[in-house]
């Protein structure tokens, strides 16, 4: 009787042993919520911004028309054509009339030889890949005309389907005639059918020359600011609740040579006052519409707080363009333009600023020095040129705050500006760069950081590896201050591409989000103040070693609610043991957030946008320690709520 007694306690040890085995092949999470491992800044999630695959002309920036100053090509009217009907006969040609008061020396010339008073003839634009018609919408259109003595007739300013069929909204813009003048109109579309497909042009049915300077189109701006933003862009942008923007690049900020690099005193003003410039970073012509102050501008617009980058020298020739002695007015440009944006109206260039309708300063208060400076391969005189502009800097603003493109000795930064590109595997083992990072260096800005995986916009297997990639940076809040995504922008049409995998897509009439943009606008939003200590425990492997499940873990101090972020990568559902130190009690219900799709290469598209979207639901069963399950291929957000 005894014996059988032992052997039924010994089954019962056995198969008691084979449970907890069982149990334990779970990955198990263990958080201890009283104990804090960093502040979280409220900047940790931001924007960064260039112009790249033309994300202010064509994109951001609300200009509809392509090439308004003719600048874009020194030879030929890109994107411009005469319009010739009936018997009409006429020609068009690039000019250079001097233009007085302004910046302008580019011009289209219209000479009009005759017409029969019926046909009409002009010139069209073809916009940014069509002109967007939408209903019920008001366009304001502008430019400057002069005249020859012959000319002294009627323009008819339109937007038409581009056969010239269908005429979406037109004005008559009377009296031009003389010397160069600025002429305005609005044009308010009714019922009308909504297209792409379109055109803009200025016709007449009289003869003589006009020559024709900054022609501009504008839809209604976001916040209807004068000279302003896309609205669908920008509510995307919104969304995201960002809480800086890094501006304004980038490679955008350097540039192959030094006269075509981002020079912010020729943004300022009027349009007519602003030269342009070539952006060959990139392949193509710059308005510059998007100027220091839009960018401030937009800023304001979305309440975040400023990142402005200044020139140091440092070109994409991957070499510094200027010897350290040469730097002194560079470093004097980088001075100047601080006061400018922080500057009161007693100071030289804060008074530029208070004239151009802008009283209150700025406020900006992070400076970075240069852009990827760590490619100052050749020179080698990062450092030096940093202490420059360092000593420069906080001799003047010692409470501004200095941030690096690279790493540095002379000088401890305020912030080091890191980026990582990635594949979708190393993203993997980037999750765990920032546990092994030296706590005594400068704190992190993860200036640029993408997992490459998607054309023109990310897609699902993008997603993960970015979610795994960032609770690494959660988890490491005490040393990671801030974060952003680049590039920000995509214009999806034929060859207007230069970067693939970017975060927002768009093409002239609307806009869509890829699932990496979901993947941060969500994480983002549930996120605490605090990253609290954690561990986890049996993490999932695939046959190449690789970890299949990633986590972070942050708190709201004040509510007690706790963030949980799982990434699993794997195709299976993985449950999860969660373990809970808190001297609070963890609600047994909360919200469950999850970003999925069928297949990882699933995306979103112009004609699909939201595909792939977070979903939703309530979260049952939580508590100090419980098990939770979650889908293949998924990001997941837990919301604990907690009480005393």
């Amino acid at each position: 009787m005894k014996k059988a007694i032992c052997l039924s306690a010994l089954s019962l040890f056995l198969l008691g042993g084979r449970t907890v085995a069982q149990e334990t092949k779970n990955a198990v999470i263990n958080i201890n919520a009283n104990e804090k491992v960093g502040d979280i800044s409220p900047m940790f999630y931001g924007l960064m911004t260039e112009e790249i695959n033309y994300s202010y002309d064509g994109g951001l920036y609300a200009e509809l028309l392509r090439n308004r100053a003719f600048k874009d090509n020194d030879t030929k009217l890109d994107h411009w054509s005469l319009v010739q009907e009936g018997t009409s006969v006429g020609q068009i040609a690039l000019d250079s009339v001097e233009q007085k008061g302004t910046a302008l020396n580019r011009n289209l010339r219209l000479d009009i030889v005759s017409t029969d008073g019926k046909g009409r003839i002009g010139i069209a634009n073809d916009g940014f890949w069509g002109i967007p018609v939408k209903a019920n919408t008001k366009y304001t259109a502008s430019f400057y005309a002069k005249t020859d003595a012959d000319f002294k007739g009627t323009l008819t300013v339109a937007i038409e389907s581009n056969d010239g069929k269908t005429v979406y909204v037109d004005a008559k813009v009377a009296k031009v005639n003389g010397d160069w003048r600025k002429y305005s109109v609005v044009l308010n579309t009714g019922k009308v059918e909504e297209t792409t497909n379109a055109r803009f042009i200025i016709t007449t049915k009289q003869t003589g020359a006009i020559w024709f300077s900054l022609v501009s189109l504008f839809p209604p701006t976001y916040n209807n600011r004068p000279n302003g933003n896309r609205k669908d862009i920008m509510e995307l942008l919104a969304d995201m609740k960002p809480g800086f923007l890094r501006f304004p690049g980038g490679n955008y900020l350097q540039s192959k040579k030094l006269e075509t690099r981002f020079d912010w005193k020729l943004t300022l003003g009027d349009i007519s006052q602003r030269p342009t410039h070539d952006n060959n970073s990139w392949g193509y012509h710059s308005s510059d519409g998007m100027g220091i102050m839009e960018f401030l501008g937009w800023c304001e617009d979305l309440k975040m707080e400023s990142i402005l980058a200044v020139f140091d020298g440092l070109l994409l020739s991957r070499r510094s363009a200027l010897s350290l002695d040469s730097l002194k007015p560079y470093v004097q440009d980088a001075l100047d333009e601080i006061e400018f944006v922080n500057g009161d109206a007693s100071t030289k260039w804060g008074a530029v600023r208070v004239k151009l309708g802008h009283p209150k300063p700025y406020n900006v208060k992070y400076i970075e020095v240069g852009n990827e400076d760590f490619f100052d391969r050749v020179g080698k005189t990062w450092d030096a040129r940093y202490t420059l502009f360092y000593d420069a800097i906080k001799a003047k603003y010692p409470n501004i705050n200095v941030i690096s493109s690279a790493h540095v000795k002379t000088r401890m930064p305020d912030f080091e500006d890191i980026h990582d590109y990635f594949s979708y595997k190393k993203a993997l083992g980037l999750a765990h760069k920032f546990d092994r990072y030296k706590r005594s260096d400068a704190k992190v800005f993860e200036g640029e950081w993408a997992c490459r995986e998607g054309v023109p916009t990310t897609n699902m297997l993008a997603a993960l590896g970015d979610a795994a990639f960032l609770t690494g940076m959660e988890r490491n809040a005490d040393i990671v201050k801030m974060s952003c995504y680049a590039p920000l922008f995509v214009n999806v049409n034929p060859k207007a591409m230069q970067w693939k995998s970017d975060l927002i897509g768009y093409d002239a009439g609307s806009s869509y989000g890829s699932p990496s943009y979901y993947l941060q606008k969500t994480f983002s939003e549930n996120i605490g103040d605090q990253s609290v200590k954690s561990s986890i425990e049996n993490v999932p492997m695939a046959a190449d070693t690789t970890e299949q499940l990633f986590y972070s873990v942050t708190k709201n101090s004040k509510s007690g609610t706790l963030f949980l972020k799982i990434v699993n990568v794997s195709d299976t559902t993985q449950s999860v043991n969660i373990e809970i130190k808190s001297d609070k009690t963890i609600l047994p219900e909360g919200e469950e957030i999850v970003l999925t799709s069928d297949k990882v290469t699933d995306t979103n598209s112009i004609t699909d946008p939201k595909k792939i979207v977070p979903v939703s639901g309530v979260a049952k069963g939580l508590g100090k320690h419980f098990t939770y399950s979650f889908k293949p291929h998924s990001v997941t957000v837990l919301r604990m709520g907690a009480k005393s």
